[in-house]
Order: C-alpha cells, then structure tokens, then sequence
C-alpha cells in the first residue's frame, strides 16, 4: 500500500471513511522526518499492516488538522481508528512508529 499525501480538507472523510489511518505530520526541513521516511514506506508496503491507511501532511499547511491533534512539533504522528483519535505524539524512532501501527491494529471497537 502507498503513502498518501493528504489535507485538512481531506482527512475528516479519510479518517471516517477507513477503519485504522495514520498519519505522519512532517516539515520539509525535519532532519528525524527525513530520516524516518524509509522506515514509513517500508511499514506501508508491510503486509502486517495492509489494514492502515497510512497518510502524510505539511504541517504549515494543514493547521487545522495540526491543531486538532495538538502538533508540538514534527514527526507527529496521529492513528485513528473509526473516526475517532485514538493516539497521537511525537515519535522520532523506527520502533516508536512500529508500536503506534501494533496499537492501532489491536484496536476493537
């Protein structure tokens, strides 16, 4: 599955339209974004983890969606199961990542 580069006009019908999404907030001049680039793509094409939507946003140009979830700085990362909210941080390893994708499969409703 891909990375999809999304919005806040976009994210409210993709958080509810898919089961499990998360997303990565990110700055282009994020060195720990950059770094964790690999890492993210190598989770979405992770069969593990087909069920995920995985998105990505600017945080600069997404301020709605950037204060929703409380954005402190980047990479920050939401997971949303149906709708709703369910984490979000800031995550600066490819482990850190990895628990957060864990935690939002393990969601039930």
């Amino acid at each position: 599955m891909a990375i999809h580069t999304s919005s806040d006009n976009e994210l409210r019908s993709i958080i509810f339209e898919k089961e499990r999404v998360i997303v990565k907030f990110l700055d282009e001049n994020c060195e720990i974004c950059k770094a964790l680039a690999p890492s993210f793509k190598k989770f979405s094409e992770n069969p593990t983890y087909q069920d995920i939507t995985f998105l990505q946003m600017d945080a600069s140009e997404n301020p709605v969606s950037s204060k929703e979830v409380k954005l402190t700085g980047t990479p920050f990362f939401a997971i949303y199961f149906k709708g709703t909210l369910r984490d979000c941080g800031l995550l600066s390893t490819e482990e850190k990542v990895r628990k957060y994708l864990d935690r939002l499969l393990a969601c039930k409703e």
